[in-house]
């Protein structure tokens, strides 16, 4: 069967691999032996919370699960735009929110309606890899700039602009960011906005672990940039994270008003609707007790935070730059694998650096980790990304595990 090119561009997920690798290891293990800690998967270890669960309950009881309109509820829609002006201290008005399955599905959305073939969009390296696989589902091309740990792992208005050429359509960043946790300066993303705008370019802005922002200097929204830059920003956002709604697949798009109505036919077409139990769900997301145990949740993930990056640190997995924000550690693994014997990453991604050394973790300490490999090109043996989004006993375990191999 002839497969299509668009299909054969999109690479493996490897932190799927990685998963499926260390879900087997645990399977053969015997009885007695430790159980593998997945520090792999950014997922939180929390689910929706008891007014969610109950929300959806009730739907279902009351038979609320026809198909809603292509934007969304509109009472979720009013929700969230509350929910930026009492967060963030913005007015969002709801119409320019879009309901979407997924910031996955919202992604998907944008790139169809902003991205002609051959456009190419300008990416920090390293950044989630399913963001590049959107930009190439339509037909575009992911320029991934190498942005190291001097940037904050993010695109500076000088990279931009120095790589700005008649191709390119605009940028697409993550503030904060997986793999690093790191958001982008404010000075810095107003400059880009300023410029990408000059070009008559887009800024599209994935959001997802905004709520989870642990500095104020960072944790603001790119939709409250200055002089009317906010209103030119496509933000992606979700209920996987700050929300603990992963499953759900529950997410949404702040676009400019001009941009709705073209977002909405796709919508139409290729969805039909969001989730309607999840979006009926959602809206007890926004109730005061659910609000409060949400940030509860928040002041944990830091703490988590807190504990387990310094003793990254003092173990030599040196993490170059603290985490503003999310559930992740980028740690710079390559002295751990000079001491463990374990080549650089050659020509072959599969070989030394931190994709062996991830598998020599799953063996000598029963943990599970992701190497640099999906995350881009730019020195990714060199990094091993760790998610604390598990329980504060999963990673203390953890840090004893690596200190008895170490």
């Amino acid at each position: 069967m002839r497969i299509a090119q668009r299909a054969r561009r999109v690479e493996p997920f490897y932190v799927m691999e990685l998963a499926k690798a260390a879900s087997a290891l645990q399977n053969q293990a015997k009885a007695g032996d430790r159980s593998m800690i997945f520090l792999n998967i950014g997922e939180p270890d929390f689910t929706a919370p008891p007014l969610v669960v109950a929300a959806a309950e009730r739907a279902i009881r009351d038979g609320r699960s026809q198909y809603t309109q292509a934007l969304g509820l509109p009472a979720l829609r009013e929700a969230i735009s509350a929910w930026y002006a009492s967060r963030f201290g913005l007015a969002i008005d709801a119409s320019r929110i879009v309901v979407t399955a997924g910031a996955s599905a919202a992604l998907q959305l944008a790139c169809l309606a902003l991205i002609e073939a051959g456009d190419e969009v300008l990416m920090p390296d390293p950044s989630y890899p399913c963001n590049r696989q959107f930009v190439q589902a339509a037909e575009g091309r992911a320029v991934m700039i190498p942005s190291g740990p001097d940037q904050r792992f993010q695109l500076s208005a000088d990279q931009v602009e120095a790589r700005w050429n008649p191709a390119t359509r605009g940028v697409l960043l993550a503030s904060p960011s997986n793999p690093t946790g790191t958001s982008i300066a404010r000075h810095e993303l107003e400059r880009i906005a300023r410029f990408v705008r000059a070009k008559d370019g887009v800024t599209m802005v994935d959001e997802i672990y905004l709520g989870l922002s642990f500095d104020d200097a960072f944790g603001q929204s790119a939709l409250g940039l200055p002089d009317g830059l906010g209103e030119d920003i496509i933000s992606i956002n979700s209920f996987s994270k700050y929300f603990n709604m992963t499953g759900w697949r529950l997410g949404w798009l702040v676009l400019p008003p001009a941009l709705v109505p073209a977002v909405e036919r796709l919508a139409q077409n290729l969805f039909i609707c969001a989730s309607t139990i999840a979006q009926h769900a959602a809206l007890a997301c926004f109730e005061p007790d659910s609000l409060t145990e949400y940030e509860r949740r928040r002041s944990e993930f830091k703490a988590r935070r807190d504990f387990f990056i310094p003793e990254l640190d003092r173990l030599g997995l040196n993490v170059p730059v603290m985490p503003d924000g999310a559930f992740y550690a980028w740690a710079d693994v390559s002295g751990l694998c000079e001491r463990w014997g374990i080549p650089p990453q050659g020509a072959r991604p599969d070989e030394g650096g931190s994709w062996a050394l991830a598998f020599e973790l799953m063996k000598r300490c029963q943990l599970a980790t992701t190497p640099g490999r999906d995350f881009g090109s730019a020195d990714p043996g060199r990094y091993l990304r760790f998610s604390t989004a598990n329980s504060m006993a999963q990673l203390q375990e953890a840090v004893a595990r690596l200190e008895l191999a170490l």
